[in-house]
């Protein structure tokens, strides 16, 4: 069975980018089919894989491709998948779904993070957007846009022959704006990798990529007012702003593109708690923190709320306040958790796990694949 893999693109390590790689260990043979390709953005982590890109693969749009969001459909069209290939596996929060093949020698099976936040997001995701904040001008061009990227989505929606939620949350999602029915998988994380090291707990940890959504601001302004040690690790567009937005002496940034395991393993097992304010697909480092017997005090929303169970792994805090972040924090200061107990909440959530529910999909596409041959051989 020739195997090719999709994903939106490659100019950035986060949580999807380390998801790809459990995919990349399943099929060790297959290329990636992306829009954008950066080594060193990736930290090395795909240069021994085969990576096919898009006519946009240049370096100024590898650093600026939020600024082209309107083209990238488009481009993605563009992209044309070959027919050698039996199978298709998108990794994707928005694009990879929408790459061309031939739909009637290969199977496609998406993994879907999101449907496109630009889409779907009530217009909130486009209009915190740096170029229509610095361009008022461009607001009046937030509403068409947002109504053909709905519009691309959609139908980008309809052409994988399966579909995968990472969360039953975003199975909702998908349910409601592509009127389809998913299956739920989550994504696995490697308790060989994530595990506690005997570290001082002694900070608070915020940690993912910098940007308006991850809510980092939330967490800065909540720990100028408690004046306990934080440390932010990521790096992102919105790194000069959060910084500019520290009171406190004990909060600290720290290297976001951290590209040993060991040392991102450290660094939870030395946080007293994992900060989680975002609303999430799912939250890949929440669960990360948990292997490592690291709790997470979480915004009540989204994927979280599937992840962690309170007490045992973490706490909630049911407002997207600074006041209530605060309130959680005091909260957790009164508590205590066991690293190894909290370890144990990750088990059902293993990259184990993982494959072996995965791969009972691909069985599912064998099967649907061999009828879908027969219907055309009669």
């Amino acid at each position: 069975m020739n195997v090719a893999l999709a994903h939106d693109y490659l100019n950035q390590f986060g949580g999807a980018e380390r998801f790809l790689e459990s995919l990349m260990n399943f099929f060790p043979e297959a290329p990636i089919y992306t829009l954008l390709y950066s080594e060193k953005k990736t930290l090395e982590r795909f240069k021994h894989r085969t990576i096919k890109t898009s006519i946009l693969n240049n370096p100024l749009i590898i650093n600026n491709h939020r600024h082209i969001i309107p083209f990238l459909p488009l481009a993605s069209q563009l992209i044309n998948i070959s027919d050698e290939y039996d199978l298709l596996i998108s990794s994707t929060a928005g694009y990879a779904k929408g790459f061309s093949y031939n739909s009637q020698k290969t199977f496609h099976i998406s993994y879907c993070y999101t449907p496109l936040r630009y889409a779907w997001e009530d217009e909130e995701y486009l209009h915190t957007h740096p170029i229509f904040q610095s361009k008022p001008l461009f607001q009046q061009c937030v509403k068409p846009l947002t109504s053909y990227l709905r519009t691309w989505d959609y139908s980008a929606g309809q052409k994988p022959d399966i579909l995968i939620a990472t969360s039953h949350f975003i199975a909702e999602k998908i349910r409601k704006n592509y009127g389809r029915d998913p299956y739920v998988i989550y994504p696995g994380t490697d308790l060989n990798t994530f595990f506690p090291e005997p570290k001082k707990r002694d900070y608070f940890l915020a940690i993912g990529r910098l940007l308006h959504y991850k809510k980092f601001d939330l967490v800065i302004d909540a720990f100028n007012t408690l004046k306990l040690p934080l440390k932010i690790a990521g790096t992102g567009p919105e790194k000069q702003a959060l910084m500019a937005r520290v009171k406190s002496p004990y909060i600290e940034f720290v290297d976001g593109n951290i590209k040993n395991d060991k040392k991102l393993r450290d660094i939870y097992s030395g946080a007293r708690a994992l900060i989680f304010p975002q609303v999430e697909d799912f939250g890949l480092v929440a669960v990360e923190a948990i292997a490592c017997g690291t709790p997470v005090i979480a915004y009540k929303k989204g994927g979280a709320e599937e992840i962690i169970k309170e007490h045992r792994s973490g706490i909630f805090f049911n407002e997207q306040t600074k006041e209530a972040l605060i309130h959680a924090v005091h909260q957790f200061n009164s508590m205590h958790f066991n690293p190894w107990i909290v370890r144990r909440e990750a088990e059902s959530l293993s990259t184990d796990v993982f494959r072996e529910q995965f791969l009972a999909v691909i069985e599912d596409y064998t099967t649907l694949r061999r009828e879908r041959l027969s219907r055309m051989a009669v």
